[in-house]
């Protein structure tokens, strides 16, 4: 009887875990850059920003994925600390309406929630209502855990020795709000466990003042799994965010637990049933704290800055060297130092891409890892450049710098693409050839060399062509697409004539060929990108066979969004 209750109530709790997963990933899916849009916009002062944290997490039903969200904003520097924190103090409030919403009696629509959703995620053909049959089924998956929930816990509320053990690990206020704070840290959910401690009171396993202290426990240990991500970056702006969260739940802790048996009487008074006291005394908390620190963010965003300062790592590649932002002020100076770190980061993808054919001929697994490594600062330089380039056109600037601008921009996103190219789509093909043990034919890897240096030479071109403009060259670098191509269809039709004559060698790498073909075809192309601006400058892009007709990248996503997101 025992191991069957507590396998009921475990499985009410994984079934309402599961429920909150499915409802923030099909938000996620159909308006996930939308929110990240809005917010971004919301994120001047402090009440738009508190306004605009309460109705994502709202939307989202979580706090964790809000906090992950607004991380990236405040570390690359889009949005001031203060701000980012009034957000947090949105999210939090904005989880109280999920619990306050689930707080009534909604079971009677578990039913239809399944089944509409259901038959949205089965029967629709557009992916946005697909997302929403998924969010309809977590809805329903909650409702219908949380009914699972109060039946498991019928049989524990007439047991003695489960009101005598509860009470023994709650009977300390102190105790009860680390347990709070460990739960909710292990489930990644305030909001599942705060429905749980709602199920807890309402069968009479917790008294009042126990659930008010797991409540407190609940609201500080949500603030512990954005900060331990945050842990992984070496970047310390990532960690001061969630930081000043945790400094305020931690203070909203220590200001309310003497105040817990003096709250519980009056809120009682007010309203009897176990589960509603729960819910109010959680709006409670957050409004209280959202009310506290909203005006001294300012001082908490400095003190954040000044526990966790900018690291100075002068060996970390993806350090930014030559973006001075005294000189922000003058564009002509300030475009040289982002062309300057532009050609840094065209450096360090050259190394990745000579590597690359080396981890590929080789089967070397440290190569393998290095070039990832080599990613993370492309990524990090790519970052840089574009902030530095953004905040520079703010400044007034002639037709000539805008257009310089905007080729700097251009370059450092397409060099980030191919770096992303030779991470994601190189280096997993290598995986799979170090994994499989696979050789490629004599034949088959000259080829592959031969395309690969004369993208890498090309490469070299390019980097030429953006440093000086020199449209010779920059027509030069055109006309060799005709020879990439040309390259891979020879290589491409050679391959095929050893499939037919059943080499093993290319039998066993015929896909990882070809796929190596495509992505060398593809990084040319970025590459190639480089010329339009020199010969567009000269008066030569009318020609129809100079168009860039592949100019947008070849993995491209919304060029606009990119530089206005992280």
């Amino acid at each position: 009887m025992g191991i069957t209750v507590i396998l009921n109530l475990a499985g009410g709790v994984a079934l309402l875990l599961w429920g909150l997963h499915m409802v923030n990933s099909g938000i996620v899916r159909a308006f996930g850059a939308r929110l990240r849009r809005f917010l971004g916009k919301a994120l001047r002062r402090r009440l738009p920003a508190f306004l605009a944290g309460m109705g994502v997490t709202a939307i989202l039903q979580s706090s964790t994925a809000t906090a992950m969200m607004l991380s990236s904003f405040s570390a690359s520097g889009l949005v001031a600390l203060a701000p980012a924190l009034a957000v947090m103090l949105g999210a939090n409030v904005g989880t109280t309406l999920i619990v306050q919403v689930l707080s009534f009696d909604t079971s009677a629509f578990a039913p239809t929630l399944l089944l509409l959703g259901f038959l949205a995620f089965k029967r629709s053909k557009k992916t946005m209502i697909k997302d929403l049959g998924r969010v309809g089924i977590g809805l329903g998956l909650i409702l219908l855990a949380l009914e699972m929930l109060v039946s498991s816990l019928d049989p524990i509320a007439q047991s003695h020795i489960a009101h005598e053990l509860l009470g023994a690990i709650t009977s300390d206020p102190l105790m009860a709000v680390l347990l709070g704070a460990v739960l909710t840290w292990a489930a990644h959910s305030s909001v599942a466990t705060v429905l749980l401690f709602m199920s807890l009171a309402s069968a009479g396993l917790v008294t009042p003042l126990a659930a008010l202290a797991l409540v407190l426990g609940a609201n500080l240990g949500s603030a512990l799994n954005p900060l331990l991500e945050g842990m992984g970056s070496q970047n310390p702006a990532h960690r001061r965010m969630p930081l000043g969260n945790l400094l305020n739940r931690l203070l909203g802790c220590v200001i309310f637990v003497p105040l817990l048996p003096l709250l519980a009487e009056v809120m009682l008074g007010m309203d009897d049933s176990p589960a509603r006291l729960i819910a109010n005394f959680h709006v409670l908390f957050n409004l209280v704290m959202a009310l506290v620190f909203i005006l001294p963010l300012g001082l908490i965003a400095r003190l954040m800055e000044r526990l966790l300062p900018d690291a100075d790592n002068e060996n970390d590649p993806g350090r930014a060297l030559y973006l001075d932002h005294q000189s922000l002020d003058i564009p002509s100076i300030a475009l040289a130092n982002a062309a300057r770190e532009s050609m840094r980061m065209g450096d360090i993808i050259e190394r990745m891409l000579q590597d690359s054919i080396t981890a590929l001929m080789t089967n070397d697994r440290k190569l393998v890892t290095r070039i990832s490594t080599m990613d993370d600062a492309v990524d990090q330089l790519h970052e840089s450049i574009k902030l530095y380039v953004i905040k520079l056109s703010q400044a007034a600037m002639d037709d000539r710098q805008s257009r310089r601008a905007m080729e700097i921009l251009s370059l450092a996103i397409n060099l980030e693409h191919i770096g992303d190219i030779i991470d994601k789509n190189l280096m997993e093909l290598a995986s799979k050839k170090i994994k499989k043990h696979l050789q490629f034919s004599d034949e088959g890897a000259r080829e592959l060399r031969e395309i690969h240096r004369a993208v890498q030479d090309n490469l070299r071109l390019a980097m030429s062509v953006f440093f000086s403009g020199d449209v010779a060259s920059a027509r030069m670098l055109l006309a060799q697409k005709t020879r990439i191509r040309d390259l891979e269809f020879r290589a491409a039709e050679n391959h095929i004539e050893r499939l037919r004559q059943q080499r093993v060698e290319s039998l066993e790498t015929s896909s990882l060929h070809l796929d190596i073909l495509r992505d060398l075809k593809r990084i040319h192309s970025h590459i190639c990108s480089t010329a339009y601006p020199a010969l567009e400058a000269a008066g030569e892009l009318t020609q129809p066979s100079l168009r860039p007709l592949d100019r947008a990248p070849a993995n491209s996503q919304d060029a606009s969004s990119d530089l206005l997101l992280p």
